[in-house]
């Protein structure tokens, strides 16, 4: 298991569009992925359940994987977040 802490820097945090670019990113690894806000744990590839979170800018959250590639997937992820969704014109 592999776990790092990020704070969501994008003004309107995971929502929509962002949860759909985290999601599709989460989707590329085999290990298995969570999102935790606070005490609230939910699938990484789960629309709803990241939706579910209310997951804004400012906020920390902690990126979970398990699996054969858990490390690379934390680390893209949190990539991901720091960024800002900045990727997000592909």
């Amino acid at each position: 298991m592999f776990v790092k802490d990020v704070t969501v820097q994008n003004q309107v945090g995971l929502h929509a569009r962002p949860a759909t670019f985290f999601i599709q990113k989460a989707n590329e690894y085999k290990s298995s992925i969570w999102i935790e806000k606070k005490e609230r744990r939910v699938n990484a590839k789960s629309l709803l359940g990241i939706l579910s979170l209310g997951i804004v800018g400012g906020t920390d959250i902690r990126i979970i994987a398990d699996g054969s590639d858990e490390q690379t997937a934390v680390d893209a992820l949190v990539d991901l977040v720091e960024s800002g969704f900045n990727d997000e014109n592909r």
